[in-house]
């Protein structure tokens, strides 16, 4: 196997940087190779990360860049994301991935495409599975997730969590997390997985912040990026400066890195800027800085007031009842749902000759699936996918999602809104509010396969029955609540 710098990097528990290469379509490919051939010979960096829509604009095709990037001598950490791709032909590009000799992908969910109309097949936990499948049949992949630790509410905080725990489980082998300049987030993220004894590593990001991006980011976007009017503002004061803020933008960006040093990071995921003598300047600032990190941790609070943090008390959230006629139709449903039937029971096997009687007669199975359809519809918005899985997402069909995710938000959520429709809230915190006021959280753990999208249009009470849908398993007796737990083994130390 040929040598894979950032996987050898990070098992060996030494401190590493990634960069990002924002391959966008107005970058030329060129100058994209140059930046290359420069982070190749740059002292700590470890890979390049080549993105793919970043922003939901279609850029220049990562695999090409990385291809060509690797034989400059730059390891490439692939960007694989769901957008506009079904699961085949995810399957062949991770082939052609894995046939061209490149190892590193970065499975993410993607932000939604700019004028388009988009397609969402599988989910990043979806996808991470693919991957991790692909591996198991001799494709050596080696696995990024995305993590989010800055949300601010407490079902987008802690569906993040939820749904890291989902990728590794899955298969990843570390996360990096999206960029944000508050330190108590980045602790609160660490201090969630040691509790939970989850020591795969992590790459906290790093963004050399310039004025244009932070004002961009201050409005939401790209989605999931989010930078405090203050910081905007410290940037402002910088930038009249004779350098334009440059040392001042370097000098933060190194600070940021002594700081995850010190939490206990594995590296640091470094955007915002390609100079190869920046990023020079900016690693070794870091490295000496290191000591330090305590002290500089106090200078990054950037965080919206009255915001959410999992490990520290704050204003009770105020309760969202449900109203009488929500909860009617839910435990109606709850009752007439055929998962209440125990599997191999003498009404399970009745029900299953029942069902199977009726899908021999394609008048009768069309007509089952119209009334259902027609109960289900006003109800719960459904769309007659053929694998329903309101049981297990809490009577909130995923299919009013705009991505159609299954196993929790993406990161584009902003204050519990949706990144699609910015007016209306994340289908994923009615899923939390609900399974918080059941004492559900720990079913939010489990995995919920892609349906079968042949079955659209048909009963999913025939196809539970006859075993043809796609359906998550039950819940493992191990699954852990919210609440933290003492450490028992100590999390390794990078150097």
């Amino acid at each position: 196997m040929a040598r894979n710098p950032l996987r050898e990097c990070l098992q060996s528990r030494r401190f590493c940087h990634v960069v990002e290469i924002v391959a966008s379509r107005i970058s030329r490919e060129a100058r994209l190779l140059e930046v290359a051939s420069q982070l190749a010979t740059t002292p700590g960096v470890v890979a390049g990360s080549i993105t793919s829509y970043a922003g939901g604009a279609p850029g220049q095709d990562p695999v090409r860049v990385g291809t060509a990037a690797r034989a400059r001598g730059l390891t490439p950490n692939i960007h694989v994301t769901c957008v506009s791709k079904d699961r085949q032909e995810l399957r062949h590009y991770l082939e052609t991935i894995a046939g061209l000799g490149l190892e590193n992908v970065f499975a993410l969910t993607g932000d939604y495409p700019k004028d388009a109309n988009a397609v969402f097949d599988l989910d990043s936990v979806q996808l991470i599975t693919l991957m991790n499948e692909l591996r198991r049949q001799g494709l050596p992949f080696w696995i990024a997730a995305a993590v989010s630790p800055f949300k601010y509410t407490e079902p987008d905080c802690a569906y993040q969590y939820l749904k890291l725990e989902k990728k590794f489980k899955a298969g990843a082998d570390y996360a990096i997390t999206q960029l944000g300049f508050d330190v108590r987030k980045f602790r609160e993220l660490r201090r969630y997985l040691d509790e939970r004894h989850i020591q795969n590593p992590v790459l906290g990001n790093v963004y050399v912040l310039g004025l244009k991006s932070a004002e961009k980011m201050s409005k939401g976007e790209p989605p999931g990026c989010w930078v405090a009017p203050e910081l905007v503002e410290k940037i402002r004061d910088e930038v009249k400066a004779k350098d334009k803020g440059e040392a001042a933008r370097l000098e933060r960006a190194a600070r940021m890195i002594a700081i995850l040093r010190g939490l206990g990071y594995a590296g640091a995921y470094i955007g915002g800027t390609h100079n190869a003598e920046h990023l020079r300047w900016i690693i070794e600032r870091g490295q000496i800085l290191a000591p330090r990190w305590k002290e500089l941790a106090d200078e990054f609070t950037y965080a919206p007031k009255s915001a959410f943090y999992m490990f520290e008390p704050g204003p009770a959230a105020p309760r969202k009842l449900r109203g009488l006629s929500d909860r009617a139709v839910n435990a109606l449903w709850h009752l007439l749902s055929p998962t209440q039937i125990p599997r191999g029971s003498i009404l399970e096997k009745w029900a299953r000759a029942m069902f199977a009687w009726i899908d021999r007669r394609p008048t009768m199975s069309h007509f089952l699936e119209r009334a259902e359809f027609a109960i289900k519809s006003p109800a719960f918005g459904c769309e007659a996918c053929g694998n329903c899985v309101l049981p297990d997402m809490q009577y909130v069909c995923p299919q009013t999602c705009p991505k159609q995710l299954r196993n929790g938000p993406c990161g584009g959520t902003n204050n519990g809104q949706c990144e699609v429709i910015p007016e209306r809230s994340c289908v994923w915190v009615r899923v939390y509010d609900r399974a918080k006021h059941a004492g559900e959280i720990p079913l939010l753990r489990i995995y919920i396969p892609p349906p079968d999208r042949s079955l659209k249009g048909t009963s999913s009470w025939i196809n539970y029955f006859l075993q043809r849908d796609s359906r998550p398993g039950s819940p493992e007796t191990s699954a852990l609540s919210l609440r933290p737990q003492a450490t028992k083994n100590p999390r390794p130390t990078w150097r």
